[in-house]
């Protein structure tokens, strides 16, 4: 894995506090421009992940960088008692909770402020985990796993959805340009923060995907299958399970 730290901002900030900074900066737009800037693929790829949960039909779930919520509300076709979000955001939980709200969600989804790497849970609380673009942007990426780890249940399944590497032409070639230049150019014009939209491709750049990223959880702890390759390698799918 690559030693080399990628932050949204060129200051004596941690990470975690950069990332807390730029997702507050943009979240007023977020919304609008993940699915414009994704096409709105990034609603496929969530229904994709949330299907791993089927066949454990877990009870009560934790979606961490949850954002303004998009992961939970897809969980929902899990008819779950009960859904944590939790990000360190509170702009985006802001969003989120109007959002909750207005769909009259939020007497099943309970939106919190945290910290993904030092949870306020008790160990063995949830069924299941699901993170969606969130696990590049912890700070100590084997801590924030570890926690996870530590507050599923056994036979509990993590579900992490994030961006990917496409190898083969001309995915690859036109997924380079799409990231470098389309989206830092209309993510910057949007959401009027200089560097989150760059940060982007530079965050997915650094991070180990597929075996690499398989064998971190494993590493911690986790059970894993194989991943689960999208959209020719745009995002990856990674299903960790909690043996005991």
């Amino acid at each position: 894995m690559s030693e080399k730290v990628v932050k949204p901002y060129d200051s004596e900030e941690s990470k975690k506090a950069e990332v807390a900074q730029m997702f507050n900066n943009i979240s007023a737009n977020y919304d609008f421009l993940n699915h414009f800037l994704s096409l709105g693929i990034d609603h496929l790829w969530r229904k994709k992940a949330v299907k791993q949960l089927r066949a454990s039909s877990p009870k009560i779930i934790l979606d961490l960088a949850t954002g303004t919520g998009d992961f939970a509300i897809a969980s929902l076709k899990l008819q779950p008692e009960k859904i944590v979000g939790m990000d360190i955001s509170s702009g985006m939980l802001e969003v989120g909770k109007k959002k909750m709200k207005k769909r009259a969600f939020d007497h099943i989804i309970d939106m919190q402020l945290g910290d993904s790497e030092n949870m306020p849970f008790e160990d063995q609380t949830f069924d299941a985990i699901t993170v969606g673009f969130g696990v590049r942007n912890y700070e100590n990426l084997e801590k924030g796993l570890s926690e996870m780890l530590r507050v599923l249940k056994p036979g509990g399944k993590a579900v992490i959805l994030e961006f990917s590497k496409p190898k083969k032409f001309p995915i690859k070639q036109l997924f380079g340009f799409y990231s470098k230049v389309f989206i830092p150019f209309f993510g910057k014009y949007i959401s009027k923060d200089k560097r989150a939209y760059t940060y982007l491709p530079e965050s997915v750049a650094v991070f180990p995907e597929g075996e690499a990223f398989n064998a971190v959880l494993k590493k911690v702890g986790y059970q894993v299958q194989e991943p689960m390759r999208l959209s020719g390698g745009i995002a990856s799918i990674y299903v960790g399970t909690k043996t005991q």
